[in-house]
């Protein structure tokens, strides 16, 4: 018996999540009688259930069937004052304004008698885009109630207002009680700033944090300024607020050493090396020293010409001398080879010493990093089959890590260069699935080249030449290697290879700063090469050549506004889009 009553029970669940499913779909395309009858059965079912008779309540009133609805309404035996809301919503419809009114300051007034029901009641409001109302409401609670928070559910009417303003007041509040969240409103305010200073929003938000500022002492309102300084690439400003940061609470350095390496990564290198000679000037540990030294020497190994090399040569071996060869030292260590192979050419020292850095005991990543450098030495060498065992080695070694992954890409690109087209191929199919997005962009760009010119012609001259031109540029011997795809671009005419020369021409010519070169490059393959895969490329980087280096902010426009419209599907589609904006003066949000 007891399990027949089970079957029943279920059965009738069923039949009730059915009749349930149907109504929404009903409702939803528009069948408001249909769905009318089957909510009058749920509701006569279950005459306790608040849903349930709003969704009846609201067929009755898509059919104009309002004095049926205020009826159901205000015959409910529930005691949710939200129906108080709906019921002055039903008066609206009936153009009922007064009558209208005074439920909705019913509504309100029922927090005086059970302010835990303001959620129920703000939401009612919300449903009807009563959003004045739904405001008031809140505010009433948080007044009768301090210790409740619905700052957040403010901030978000307020932005749907457009009265950024009080969002971003809302938003502050908010935080200053629940700091955990600071992550999440960073993120609600990077959809109403941009990276433009002078957009409105960003000075409202910069007003706001320092009123606060002023107001109290919390360090989270410099951290906030801090962030938008970041977001308008106002780095010296940002590293301003982060000394502050630390003077007040001198626990860690990272957050100015955060600042710099943004800086480092946006090509702000004066105010980058500022910030690390900072960092340099007080550190007390010899590792962030260290670390930060480093660091600037990158930058200016990154800007250095040839009659720079000497200098930079021996702050490495000073650095070097200081902090000692040890586990410790190794990215230092491997700095310096780089260095000392691709500035100065001096490929035996680099290995020599990389194979010195070995014999240390390191730990297997650490090893890794060493033997990566190593191989890619080799590579530049063209030492090709010594360089893949050392890549191997690396796979084996720390399997499905991104430095594996990044070894494996680096034999298909050594096997490419070799011209062993097949075999390199097979190892990018692998990579397509890579967890690093960079790495799996990388191996996707290698195939497709591979794959879209190795049947053209049966001995891949063209292919290979491209390989030898690719190789050229990854040993610094930039003109070399534009030469050979100009040689590329004159044997080889009707070739497919011909849009992904251009393209990596002009990409060398800006490496060497000839951008009206790279720029005709990029006209030349928008012109001839419209339906191919690079032309968004084409599209963008030209567009970034005109605004950034050339002058040529208007023809920007116009190209940013061909991806929009003819490439929503490229991957430069939204900062296209962001771009654009800037330039027509957008507030962007």
């Amino acid at each position: 018996m007891k399990f027949l009553y089970i079957i029943c029970f279920l059965f009738s669940l069923h039949a009730f999540s059915q009749d349930d499913i149907l109504a929404k779909e009903y409702f939803k395309n528009g069948a408001f009688e249909k769905a009318q009858i089957l909510y009058k059965k749920i509701h006569e079912k279950h005459p306790t259930h608040y849903v349930f008779l709003i969704q009846l309540v609201k067929t009755h009133q898509q059919l104009e069937q309002l004095e049926e609805a205020q009826e159901l309404l205000q015959n409910s035996k529930l005691k949710n004052p939200a129906l108080l809301v709906e019921i002055g919503y039903n008066y609206q419809l009936k153009n009922d304004i007064e009558s209208a009114n005074t439920y909705y300051n019913k509504a309100i007034e029922s927090l005086d008698i059970d302010v835990s029901a303001t959620y129920y009641v703000s939401r009612a409001f919300e449903e009807h885009s009563l959003l004045d109302q739904a405001i008031i409401t809140y505010e009433k609670a948080m007044l009768l109630k301090p210790e409740y928070n619905f700052n957040v559910q403010l901030a978000r009417i307020y932005g749907e207002q457009g009265n950024v303003e009080k969002m971003f007041y809302s938003y502050v509040n908010f935080i200053e009680s629940n700091e955990n969240y600071v992550n999440t409103i960073k993120r609600a305010f990077s959809e109403f700033i941009s990276e433009d200073k002078s957009n409105p929003n960003n000075i409202i938000l910069k007003k706001i944090l320092l009123k606060k500022i002023q107001e109290t002492p919390d360090l989270l309102f410099n951290n906030l300024l801090s962030w938008l300084f970041i977001q308008q690439k106002e780095y010296y400003k940002a590293f301003t607020q982060e000394k502050a940061i630390f003077k007040r609470n001198p626990e860690s350095l990272n957050r100015i050493e955060n600042v710099a390496t943004i800086a480092a990564n946006e090509n702000q290198d004066a105010i980058a090396i500022e910030i690390f000679e900072y960092i340099v000037k007080i550190a007390q540990d010899p590792e962030i020293t260290l670390k930060a030294e480093n660091n600037i020497l990158q930058i200016e190994t990154k800007n250095a010409v040839p009659k720079d090399y000497t200098a930079l040569n021996k702050k490495y071996i000073t650095l070097l001398e200081t902090y000692g060869k040890h586990p410790g030292t190794i990215d230092l260590q491997v700095a310096y080879a780089h260095f000392l192979a691709f500035n100065l050419k001096d490929t035996e020292q680099a290995t020599t010493f990389l194979k010195e850095s070995l014999k240390l005991r390191l730990t297997t990543y650490q090893a890794s990093k060493v033997k990566l450098e190593l191989a890619d030495i080799l590579v530049f060498q063209e030492k090709f089959n010594e360089a893949l065992i050392y890549y191997t080695q690396i796979q084996r070694s720390l399997k499905n890590s991104t430095i594996s992954q990044e070894a494996r890409f680096k034999v298909a690109k050594t096997s490419y260069y070799k011209g062993d087209f097949k075999w390199a191929e097979s190892q990018l199919k692998i990579l397509k699935s890579s967890t690093s997005q960079l790495i799996a962009n990388d191996a996707l760009d290698l195939k497709l080249l591979i794959s879209d010119n190795k049947y053209e012609d049966s001995t891949q001259t063209a292919l290979k030449l491209y390989a030898k031109a690719d190789l050229l540029a990854f040993q610094n011997r930039t003109q070399e290697a534009i030469s050979i795809l100009d040689k590329i671009m004159a044997a080889h005419k009707t070739e497919t290879i011909i849009d992904q020369a251009l393209y990596k021409q002009a990409q060398l010519f800006e490496s060497k700063k000839q951008y009206q070169k790279a720029a005709d490059n990029y006209q030349q393959i928008i012109k001839d090469y419209k339906e191919e895969i690079l032309a968004d490329d084409a599209l963008f980087y030209l567009a970034k050549l005109y605004n950034n280096h050339l002058a040529l902010p208007e023809k920007a426009k116009e190209l940013y506004e061909e991806i929009i419209f003819n490439h929503q599907d490229s991957i430069y589609f939204i900062e296209a889009r962001k771009n654009y904006r800037m330039l027509r003066g957008d507030a962007i949000n």
